[in-house]
């Protein structure tokens, strides 16, 4: 028996300090005898109290004794807990690895809180990872996780910024590094915390002094990208950064002959406009208003700055065209309210300045443009036009602006003037057309454009004809220019100048294409074609690459002419170049692709001769530039696949497929569909334009998506797609929504045959095409065309129905849906042409097989027994087999069909079957329609069925075996009322007996 301490004193009678030594000797010998586990629970008991001290010694104690390592594991994780209260982070630490030794995961909290409060950030970070993805729904780990996560990334991003920053602006380091350094930091200034970074460590002073001391043009252009990527969504900084820098910075730096330096700064400049709007660049963007309101005169301020700027004599070409378009981008009425302030600010006279500038124009007065500059200026002014339009809903505030101009350039008697007036006209006709026509018929002015076209000065020569050939775009103008200026026109394209040739040969050829061939005017005389070809030649090949422009469009025209195409075709250098001109950086102009794609076009015999234009077209072309002819025959396919192929030309159309230009994509559409629509060439191209046709055939203009939906169909008529699998499974899928959109009532029989035919060649690959077809409504729109009354569409829809359901999962569903699917077949096998008859035959018997319900539907009309009939008495084997096959479809499909049948004449038709075909496999088939008919039969009616087989069996030769078996199988039908032991018999007899 143990005594307490208190009961030893009292027997003993102690001093205090007595008492003291031996409570505390006792204490000891007491606590010597302690287990692990004792000690940790008073450790437990002493942390819930807060005794932190003793809890740590308990806890220690307990470690010394154990040797069980699940238990020290929890004993060096519970000491962790009192570090961490104590803020001992370190042996925390220490505990939790020890703990992790042994396997103890939920040490990695622990550590990882003492990691962070140590700031060893990234160390934590991975911790709590590990403790996330062994927690993954827990929200509270997934806290820690994320800030960690931010803390984290913060410090590497200023870690990176430092870094960069240093290397970027280091003068000793290598051109390499530096470039690399700039587009680091130009991909941590587009995330919000490098941009801030950036901005904390003086970014903006340090890439504002780098652009003005810097000589590498790529390092200024991530200079000033880094600054647009600062003031981008946040308004804080923009203020800051238009405080330090100001409006004129931006316009200087903008002020470039490098076309990315000039990029990059109106992308910067637009994102000021963007965050000070609270918009972005979609077309559909709408403004913040509070945003706007507090920064209405900042944004004024830009939009006045520019304006001015648009005819300042200081500036680049470039630069010129970059400030146009940001008024273009911008100018619309529901965004910044610029369009009517633009119009009081005389924009549009400044944009008609620069409309009427010519390059070729060497005067100090003269405004730096590019070639693209007056494209640009007509996209402008036609926003503008809109906007004020809509806006103050009075057209004529803009067209007394114009009005203006020209009458101003018209007072002054110097003949550049006059040039500048009839340039800007041009411009105004290529957008905004209606304004322009305007100008065109006002009292003066044509006389004055067919004057200059009469002069013997080349420039004003060109530049009337530009006007002319801009002009005719409408007939009404056509009409007029052939009554005052065809002759001028004629006898323009047989200069001397190139270009002038060439201009006139656009004009004259844009009469014929605006709907007036003017069929009685004398042609050109023999060899002009060939003249003017080699014209256009050599203004496309020059190395000025001066007016190659018009040698494509005059090419779109001439390529009409089948000599020259095949003169073209043999040029490798004019295919190139010609491409080459729509591959230009500095090329904006979408016409002169447009033209290039025509020629392309028309070189590959893909125009519409069916359209009524290209009709007139073709008509004019070939009736004024007659062909020789000897050239005057069928375009040769090798002529095509070298354009294709040798020239790289395929290749360069599947690229150019991607534009967003829809009447572009219209042209590649119709080229792609002349290449699919020859054998030899769907051969060689079939595998690189599937994708590329599907795109086009989903989006463009009506007629692309028709003509690359036309290239499919081609394409599906192609066996080898199919046989050599050139085409995916997959994608031959999605081949099915565009071809189906072809089917129509009002196309031609050929066409929906053609489609149908193709579609037919989709069905046959997999059930799984067949199902999506049906998924996607085709079956009914093939039903259209059985009450059709041409041939050729009957039976191309009866064989693709026949196709469809193959698939027993259309089968089923197709009658499901619609019940009277059955009536559809029964007058197709009616039909008098025997081709439609034997594909309507082979459709209802599979779907018999494969529906009960359709089963039953056939033997409802009153000629199913005539079908039977027809299917068993006929030639064909296979349609023989046919109607074995329903037979047996009947008999699974209805019980009390038996004795119905048995009271026609299908005993005797299979019996007839039996003597006279030779075919094995319809003998079994004839067997196990017997036998199928005696499972379900009654007894009167196997009775006799089973004596016409004895019947039969008497008259062949060498079957005594089976007339053994029917003579035994009879005497029990005869002699017993027990149906299973004949049942059971019949069910035994071999089946070659059965024969």
């Amino acid at each position: 028996m143990t005594l307490k301490v208190e009961e030893v004193f009292e027997q003993h009678g102690r001093t205090r300090g007595e008492e003291e030594a031996i409570r505390q000797s006792y204490s000891t010998m007491a606590e010597s005898d302690m287990s692990a586990q004792e000690w940790k629970h008073k450790g437990c008991e002493e942390s819930r109290k807060g005794n932190l001290s003793e809890a740590l010694s308990y806890y220690s104690n307990a470690l010394k004794l154990t040797e069980d390592e699940a238990e020290k594991a929890c004993l060096y994780r519970n000491r962790a807990d009192i570090y961490l209260q104590l803020s001992d982070y370190e042996k925390v630490i220490n505990d939790c690895n020890s703990a992790l030794k042994i396997c103890c995961s939920k040490a990695l909290l622990q550590r990882c809180k003492a990691l962070e409060a140590l700031e060893r950030f990234e160390e934590a970070y991975q911790d709590a990872e590990i403790i996330i993805a062994l927690n993954p729904n827990n929200e509270d780990f997934q806290r820690v996780v994320d800030h960690l996560r931010e803390i984290v990334q913060e410090r590497l991003c200023t870690l990176r910024v430092s870094e960069k920053l240093d290397l970027a602006f280091d003068v000793n380091a290598r051109e390499k590094e530096r470039r690399i350094a700039m587009n680091n930091l130009h991909e941590l200034a587009c995330d919000e915390t490098g941009a801030e970074e950036i901005f904390k460590k003086e970014g903006v002073s340090k890439m504002v002094h780098l652009v003005k001391v810097e000589e590498d043009e790529e390092v200024i252009c991530r200079a000033i990208r880094i600054v647009a990527e600062l003031c981008k969504n946040n308004i804080s900084r923009t203020e800051s950064v238009m405080k330090y820098v100001g409006l004129p910075w931006f316009l200087e730096i903008m002020s470039s002959t490098s076309i990315e330096r000039v990029n990059a700064s109106q992308y910067c400049l637009q994102n000021i406009l963007n965050t000070y709007s609270g918009m972005n660049n979609k077309p559909d963007s709408n403004r913040n208003e509070d945003l706007y309101e507090a920064h209405k005169k900042e944004i004024d301020t830009i939009m006045f700055c520019l304006s001015y700027s648009i005819t300042s004599r200081t500036i680049t070409g470039l630069a010129r065209d970059a400030i146009i378009k940001l008024i273009t981008h911008n100018i619309h009425y529901t965004a910044l309210d610029w369009a009517k302030r633009f119009v009081e600010l005389r924009g549009v006279q400044r944009l008609m300045e620069v409309a009427g500038e010519m390059e070729e124009y060497n005067s100090e007065s003269l405004l730096d443009i590019t070639s693209s500059t007056r494209t640009i200026t007509s996209v402008c002014l036609e926003m503008v036009y809109k906007n004020v339009y809509k806006n103050c809903d009075d057209e004529k505030t803009f067209t007394n602006a114009v009005d203006e101009f020209i009458e101003d350039k018209l007072h002054s008697p110097d003949v550049q003037s006059k040039v500048r007036v009839v340039v800007a006209i041009t411009t105004l006709l290529l957008s905004p057309l209606d304004v322009g026509n305007t100008f065109v018929v006002k009292e003066g002015i044509l006389e004055m454009i067919l004057v200059m076209a009469g002069m013997d000065d080349v420039l004003q020569q060109k530049v009337a004809l530009e006007c002319i050939v801009a002009a005719v775009t409408r007939k009404d103008k056509v009409d007029v220019i052939i009554k005052q200026g065809v002759n001028i026109l004629k006898k323009l394209c047989q200069s001397q100048d190139d270009s002038l040739r060439v201009r006139a040969l656009v004009a004259f050829c844009k009469m014929g294409n605006s709907g007036d061939s003017d069929a009685t005017t004398t042609p050109f005389a023999d060899g002009v074609t060939k003249e003017l070809t080699e014209a256009c030649r050599r203004l496309l090949i020059n190395p000025k690459k001066e007016n190659n422009e018009w040698a494509v469009k005059g090419l779109s025209y001439l390529t009409f002419n089948t000599g020259v195409k095949q003169e073209l075709i043999g040029n490798r250098e004019v295919i190139e170049t010609m491409i080459d001109i729509t591959d230009d950086p500095s090329t904006d102009d979408q016409s002169v692709l447009f033209d290039v794609l025509t020629t392309l076009m028309n070189l590959c015999n893909a125009y519409d001769e069916q359209e009524p234009e290209m009709i007139e077209l073709s008509k004019f072309v070939k009736y004024h530039f007659p062909e020789e002819p000897e050239l005057d025959d069928v375009f040769e396919d090798e002529g095509l696949i070298v354009l294709l192929m040798d020239y790289d030309v395929i290749t360069y159309l599947l690229e150019l497929a991607k534009t967003d230009n829809q009447n572009c994509k219209e042209l590649i559409a119709r080229v792609f569909n002349a290449i699919c629509s020859k054998q030899r060439l769907v051969d060689v191209f079939a595998h690189v334009m599937p994708e590329t046709l599907l795109s086009l055939a989903l989006d463009g203009t009506v007629k692309g998506k028709k003509q690359a939906s036309l290239a499919l169909v081609h394409l599906a008529l192609t066996k080898s797609i199919f046989t050599k699998n050139i085409v995916p499974a997959q994608l031959l899928t999605e081949f099915v929504q565009p071809i189906v959109n072809l089917l129509h009532l009002g196309c031609s029989v050929n066409e929906n045959c053609q489609t149908l035919t193709a579609l037919c060649n989709l069905a046959e690959v997999n059930d799984s095409i067949r199902e999506h077809m049906f998924k996607e409504g085709v079956f009914q729109k093939i039903e259209a065309f059985v009450y059709e009354g041409d041939y050729l569409l009957k039976l191309a829809s009866a064989n693709f129905i026949n196709i469809m359901i193959l698939s027993r999962e259309v089968a089923i569903k197709c009658f499901e849906q619609d019940n009277s699917r059955v009536d559809y077949l029964m007058l197709l096998y009616k039909d008098e042409n025997q081709d439609i008859k034997f594909a309507a035959a082979a459709a209802l018997v599979k779907l018999t097989v494969a529906n009960k319900e359709a089963c039953k539907k056939v033997l409802d009309s009153n000629f199913w027994l005539e079908f039977l009939r027809f299917l068993l008495t006929n030639r064909s084997s296979n349609v023989r087999e046919m109607g074995l096959i329903f037979v047996l479809s009947i008999i699974k499909s209805m019980e009390d069909v038996t004795a119905k049948s048995i009271k026609t004449d299908i005993m005797e038709l299979l019996r007839t079957l039996n003597n006279t075909v030779q075919n094995n496999h319809i003998k079994e088939l004839k067997s196990i329609a017997l036998e199928a008919l005696a499972e379900c039969s009654s007894r009167e009616t196997f009775i006799v069925m089973l004596r016409w087989e004895r019947d039969v069996a008497r008259r062949s030769r060498g079957q005594s075996d089976l007339l053994e078996l029917l003579e035994i199988q009879l005497w029990v039908y005869e002699h017993t009322d027990e149906n299973l032991v004949p049942l059971n018999i019949w069910k035994r007899i071999p089946l070659r007996l059965r024969h």
